[in-house]
């Protein structure tokens, strides 16, 4: 029980920021030796789903004064890519992503896409300038997204800012189209969760009202203290948490050598 609320504490300040909150969870379990990894994949995302689930209910509290996107047909446009990857490779990607190697690819790859899309300057587009071409870019974002370690937020940021939307209104895409897309995954994985067996309800319930107080407390200070708009910091940031993922990998690997070597 305590692991699932160290989860939910950790990914409500991921899930604010463009650094992949699926991959802080699924390292935090991998670098502290629980086995979060020998979970049934589907179980495990059940659990990550609940994570995001008290995550979107702090945000809807926290950006309830915010404007969105007024563009229902940018958001709609947007949600279709990443609905059809979900339904076709949601399968092959449970099984064979989010090991401690992809994540750190997916972090490095996101942090690339990140970094270029902020050089490239933006053309002073607002959110009211979105068209079809806007949403489409930014459903595509969202469907790579898919893949642990990119991060949903920092792909369709980094998709804005390569439209020439400036940077407090890549933002504001990126999350009006992303709370659709949540709400999907809530739906489909919510009644899943509802057949699974009760023990998974007090980790999964623990772990999401974690999510819920860790989001709604640094949703609060971020919105008080402010917070940088530019996407290189975040970049740096995940290259840095890709490379200390490359280096224990490296360690454990040269540890199992030796004691292979000690057993003959």
């Amino acid at each position: 029980m305590h692991q699932a609320v160290l989860l939910g504490l950790v990914h409500g300040p991921a899930e604010l920021a463009p650094i992949s909150s699926s991959a802080h969870t699924t390292l935090l379990a991998w670098q502290r030796r629980w086995r979060y990894d020998e979970l049934d994949p589907a179980a495990r995302k059940r659990f990550e789903v609940g994570l995001h689930a008290g995550t979107a209910v702090a945000l809807l509290i926290v950006t309830r004064r915010e404007p969105g996107a007024r563009q229902l047909g940018v958001v709609l446009l947007a949600c279709l890519p990443p609905a059809i990857a979900g339904a076709l490779l949601q399968g092959p990607i449970e099984r064979r992503l989010g090991t401690p190697p992809t994540i750190a690819a997916g972090l490095l790859g996101g942090s690339l896409a990140m970094a270029v899309a902020d050089l490239a300057g933006d053309r002073g587009r607002s959110r009211g300038d979105a068209r079809a071409a806007d949403g489409i870019a930014l459903g595509i974002g969202q469907a790579i997204a898919l893949i642990p370690g990119v991060s949903r937020s920092g792909a369709t940021r980094a998709a804005a800012r390569w439209r020439g939307f400036s940077p407090i209104e890549a933002e504001a895409l990126s999350n009006a189209v992303g709370m659709p897309i949540t709400l999907g995954a809530l739906a489909l994985k919510g009644r899943e969760a509802l057949g699974s067996g009760r023990g998974e309800w007090a980790p999964l319930s623990a772990g999401a009202l974690a999510a819920f107080a860790s989001t709604l407390v640094s949703g609060s200070l971020t919105r008080q203290l402010g917070r940088s708009r530019s996407l290189l910091p975040y970049a740096a940031y995940r290259v840095a948490v890709a490379a200390a993922v490359v280096r224990r990998l490296r360690q454990n690997a040269s540890d199992d050598r030796r004691l292979r070597r000690g057993r003959r």
